[in-house]
């Protein structure tokens, strides 16, 4: 190795501890101008060799790269998230359900960091990739903008592989910096540090990333027990011992539900003086064997959950209500009042659902209101303070007639519906519905795009989205485009048609068919054909799906507007198959249990797989199980599977079961 090289790893080394020290430890060792003068000699040297610079080179952070669009990635384990509670009921009923599994469990309280997930892979001690959650299976690549946060090691203090994961947050601090700085070039400001976090990590071009001063906190490791882990609370000391910055002097113990409330109250109290923002608490059972006993349903872990603080409450003044039409022809009366900030949003509408929820609370024009957010998320009216009601207050009055068509309403059960399939608002929602990240996930076609296309003539129905290209010249004269934008709007309208049939089944917009209908129709049925002809009594013996199911798809099914327009799409190419790998079900109706330690799999990935393929994974061995797979010391599960007849499979079975 040479000298240049070796003074090169030198610095590296050194800055990497000393950012380390400041970001992570709040405890600097060496100046800001020692910091300076060693960063910039280690930029002397890059710039005359480029070809020695590192992947951990600390001059990554400061971005500079800019990017097209981001790549997907699929996790190695999916990043399931937990369930929501919002109670002292819901916490008891936690613990009652936990205990019935596991005796004497130990919680492990975590403050919920409110930001965005993050995946950070590592070989070898150095970061590799960064992802965001996704969906949970398949993500962002987002290393460029992650290399840009201080608090993310580039290179770990053990050379080892591993998968990190954590939330990539915005301190109050740099939240205020932030607008502070949109409010001087006049942009407009971030409603909230979470949103601002979201938008900085998703920026294409990294030096803008750098100027936002994110953070990442780490609090999991998908396969801990790799390490000779047995606990969350070791994980999250490994971590620590691993260069990230952790939560551990906030985190805390509990083993029953009286001390959860104990420690949630006390977290409530220190969150107004906490420099990060958090929306709650996760609990987690800390024991990994306890964990393994009680598994995953097939969406969310049984051994953790997630508390969510009561949302703040704020008064303001209801000044109008508007009506709202949506894709359905669904009319929402909606609150307009002064604007408030509500737990760090500033927001001046909230839903009012329906005339029943209006009439009920007696909400009138000029009443003084209560706002809060419903699950830190969407705005909505609590109450009326009828105490500060005014003489000329307005009753409410449901419309009659629809407020963009003029149709007349139709009422069904609780809400009323504009009938007009030609209603403007009613195309516009359904446009923005079928180009939504859940459905075809086009990206570049958002909201104010797809109503300014619609209202300049270019899209009238979905089949449109896959033409534009033919107005390629006249999207670039439109103020906010340029070549490069409509390039990458038209690439991601291409990929699209190669999603399968569960997405564009659901972006046709069928009412009551929402995500999870649309995949269980498109995995039983295979083909969109198959689904148009089949009987409303056939549908109606499909598991989840019911009268109001079936009747809704035979009578959009049976209008010839809904076939010509699926038969549009099929001509500009959208796929109308299920893409499912060939054994996706092959496991379909059988039931395992795991048991022992096992070398090639964690008890995770081999949950997940065998899931995948249509199979159950249960805690408890009965006469149903269709097998049960062993490794290293396996437990009475294993007895109780000789005691009953069933099957044993060892790890050298696992890959025949699967393939």
């Amino acid at each position: 190795m040479s000298d240049i090289e070796k003074r090169m790893n030198e610095l590296i080394d050194i800055i990497n501890n000393a950012s380390y020290e400041y970001y992570v430890l709040d405890n600097p060792t060496i100046t800001d101008q020692e910091y300076d003068d060693y960063y910039t000699e280690l930029q002397r040297i890059e710039k005359k060799y480029p070809e020695l610079k590192r992947d951990d080179s600390p001059t990554h952070r400061v971005g500079g790269k800019a990017i097209s669009r981001f790549e997907k990635v699929r996790h190695e384990t999916p990043m399931l998230s937990f369930d929501d509670i919002f109670n002292e009921e819901e916490i008891e009923s936690f613990d009652e359900r936990i205990k019935k599994t596991v005796s004497s469990p130990t919680y492990t309280l975590e403050p919920k960091m409110d930001g965005l997930s993050g995946s950070l892979l590592y070989k070898n001690g150095v970061l590799v990739r960064a992802a965001t959650r996704g969906d949970g299976v398949i993500g962002e690549d987002i290393t460029i903008n992650a290399k840009t946060i201080k608090s993310i090691p580039l290179k770990l203090t053990k050379p080892i592989d591993i998968e990190v994961r954590g939330e990539i947050y915005m301190s109050f601090k740099a939240f205020e910096d932030a607008n502070k700085k949109n409010e001087e070039q006049g942009k407009n400001l971030f409603a909230n540090p979470r949103n601002a976090a979201a938008g900085s990590v998703r920026q294409l071009d990294s030096k803008i990333t750098a100027q936002r001063n994110l953070d990442y906190m780490a609090y999991f490791i998908p396969n801990p027990k790799d390490y000779g882990i047995k606990t969350q609370s070791e994980s999250i000391k490994f971590l620590k011992e691993l260069g990230f910055k952790t939560n551990y002097d906030l985190n805390g113990f509990a083993h029953n539900s009286k001390e959860i409330d104990g420690y949630i109250r006390s977290l409530q109290e220190k969150r107004k003086d906490l420099p990060f923002p958090i929306d709650g608490v996760v609990l987690k059972v800390d024991s990994l064997e306890d964990e393994d006993k009680l598994g995953y349903t097939s969406r969310v872990p049984r051994w953790g959950i997630a508390y969510k603080f009561p949302a703040v409450e704020v008064l303001t003044t209801l000044n109008d209500i508007k009506f709202t039409v949506g894709r359905t022809g669904k009319i929402t009366p909606n609150a307009i009042f002064s604007p408030v900030h509500v737990d760090g949003s500033l927001v001046s509408k909230a839903t009012l659902h329906n005339e029943d929820y209006c009439l009920e609370k007696d909400v009138r024009i000029g009443d003084v209101i209560s706002i809060r957010k419903a699950g830190d998320v969407i705005p909505e009216v609590v109450e009326v303070k009828l105490e500060r009601r005014k003489d000329n207050s307005i009753p409410f009055k449901m419309i009659e007639n629809c407020p963009i068509c003029g149709s007349k309403l139709v009422k069904k059960d609780a809400m009323h519906f504009c009938t007009n399939n030609n209603c403007d608002s009613r195309k516009i929602e359904g446009l923005i519905h079928f180009a939504s990240r859940d459905t075809m996930n086009i990206e570049g076609l958002g909201e104010r795009i797809v109503e300014d296309f619609y209202n300049m003539g270019f899209i009238k129905d979905a089949a449109d989205i896959f033409d534009l290209k033919k107005h390629k010249e006249d999207l670039i004269e439109l103020e906010g485009f340029g070549n490069k934008s409509i390039d990458n709007l038209l690439e991601a309208i291409e990929n699209s048609k190669k999603n399968s049939l569960e997405k564009v089944l659901f972006a046709l917009g069928i009412r009551h068919v929402g995500k999870k209908t649309a995949k269980i129709l498109a995995k039983k049925y295979k083909i969109i054909d198959n689904i148009i002809r089949v009987s409303k009594e056939e549908l109606t013996e499909v598991d989840d799906i019911g009268d109001i199911i079936a009747d809704s798809l035979t009578e959009y099914f049976a209008d010839s507007k809904n076939i010509q327009l699926i038969e549009k799409l099929k001509e500009h190419g959208v796929n109308f198959e299920y893409l499912s790998d060939e054994t996706d079900n092959k496991l379909e109706g059988q039931t395992f249990v795991l048991t022992g330690a096992l070398e090639k799999y964690t008890r995770d990935e081999l949950t997940n797989i065998l899931e995948s393929k249509g199979a159950k994974v249960t805690s408890s061995v009965t006469k149903k199980t269709s097998g049960v797979i062993v490794g290293d010391k396996p437990g009475s599960k294993y007895d109780k599977a000789i005691s009953l007849g069933i099957k044993i499979y060892n790890e050298n079975d696992i890959d025949s079961i699967i393939n």
